[in-house]
């Protein structure tokens, strides 16, 4: 019995000096975080995602879409705010809307994303002034507010506080794109009637904002389809536009322009009460225009929605910032690919997040798991992942030990 336990002492100890001499596994930093590129472009089968896993049914987005737009509009003719404004601002009201499509409160969001517009387009308004604005809408002239009336304090608090949702769903991008200019060159260019064609054009290209077009296509895509359209209307058909042959040179493709097309005619012909040109012709007229669209699609086999990978430079018609190249900062018509808006406090973000060493993120990513960053260059983010990558790797070495039992009687 005693030779047995020092036997079992002596195991012990040898086995406790192997295990001495194995190394242990270094110990890992913090989190190394996670970042988020932004997506010029969100498709129109990525904007069906998120509403479909929110649960909002198309006739209630069409419903807060369309109010929202309406309100925005409404309050920045108030304050002789510039087209711009107006362009950014439901812009940045879509994207808030995607990531946060459940919100009730969607006149807060459209002052937050009116608020946070002003300050991007250098036209500064303060949160009490678009507050004051939009209830003055509803007063008559003797029963106006001033802006520092205690009613506005704690709204005002609210519109503050959702301007940095306002940012996180954009990805922090203040790249935007304005066709109206485009478009009155290219009426110019192309010695469309002004008074007609081109006024009528110049209204849809607000209008245009009334739909998920903004976030879909370039800047003179939306322009094309808006002179097209309007030619239509008016019976005034410019040929140069129509054909198509000129698109190559602005790197924008005939399906694009047609998908354009075809999102106003809906707009039209479902809501025409809602928009500055539906009221100004009959339904009839819109109803023949979408059909002759619609025979040229199927001919032609165009799809509904367009879905393709072609790069495209994602300041068409927007300037480079924010530290990014005009000649490196190209980015493909976003469909599946990480980015550009999420809040991190939510579960069913249209953009998944994606962790610098390269895994996937699920469930509520920033407040536990790490830090969000966003950046605006894909090269950057790629190059960022492959050196802290080789950090991360998981390297394991099996090897076998022999021990030698002494067998030696006490």
């Amino acid at each position: 019995a005693a030779s047995g336990l020092w036997l079992t002492s002596l195991e012990d100890e040898m086995v406790s000096s192997i295990a001495k001499d194995v190394p242990e596994p270094a110990q890992r930093g913090p989190h190394p975080s996670y970042i988020q590129t932004a997506a010029p472009y969100v498709l129109e089968l990525k904007v069906n995602e998120c509403l479909v896993s929110a649960g909002v049914t198309e006739a209630k987005d069409d419903s807060v879409r369309l109010q929202a737009v309406a309100w925005i509009d409404n309050v920045r003719k108030a304050l002789h705010l510039p087209v711009r404004t107006y362009n950014t601002a439901v812009v940045y009201f879509h994207k808030f809307r995607l990531v946060h499509p459940e919100s009730s409160g969607f006149l807060d969001a459209a002052a937050a994303a009116l608020f946070t517009a002003c300050k991007i387009e250098d036209t500064l308004k303060k949160s009490r002034d678009i507050l004051c604005a939009a209830q003055n809408l509803k007063l008559s002239p003797a029963e106006q507010l001033t802006p520092d009336d205690p009613m506005f304090e704690n709204h005002a608090k609210i519109v503050i506080g959702l301007e940095r949702l306002m940012l996180e769903a954009s990805g922090f991008d203040f790249r935007n794109r304005h066709p109206q200019r485009l478009l009155l060159k290219l009426g110019r260019l192309y010695g469309v009637e002004r008074e007609t064609v081109g006024k009528t054009a110049y209204k849809m290209s607000l209008d245009i904002y009334k739909t998920y077009a903004p976030l879909k296509q370039t800047t003179a895509t939306m322009a094309f389809a808006c002179l097209e359209l309007a030619g239509r209307v008016q019976e005034h058909n410019v040929t140069d536009i129509q054909s198509g042959r000129i698109y190559k040179k602005w790197k924008i493709t005939r399906p694009e322009v047609m998908e354009t097309l075809l999102d106003l005619l809906e707009l039209y012909t479902h809501h025409r009460t809602s928009t500055l040109v539906g009221n100004e012709h009959p339904v009839d007229k819109f109803i023949s225009i979408r059909i002759e669209l619609n025979e040229e699609a199927s001919s032609e086999k165009y799809p509904r929605f367009t879905s393709s990978r072609r790069k495209k430079s994602s300041t068409n018609g927007a300037s480079a910032a924010n530290g990014t190249k005009g000649s490196k900062d190209k980015d493909s018509k976003m469909i599946n690919s990480s980015p550009g808006i999420t809040s991190p406090r939510d579960i069913k973000s249209p953009m998944g997040l994606t962790s610098i060493n390269g895994t996937s993120v699920q469930g509520k990513p920033g407040i536990k798991d790490g830090t969000i960053r966003f950046m605006l260059d894909p090269e950057r983010v790629r190059a960022e992942k492959d050196i802290v990558s080789h950090f991360f790797k998981a390297e394991e070495e099996e090897y076998m030990v022999e021990v030698e039992k002494d067998r030696r009687r006490a």
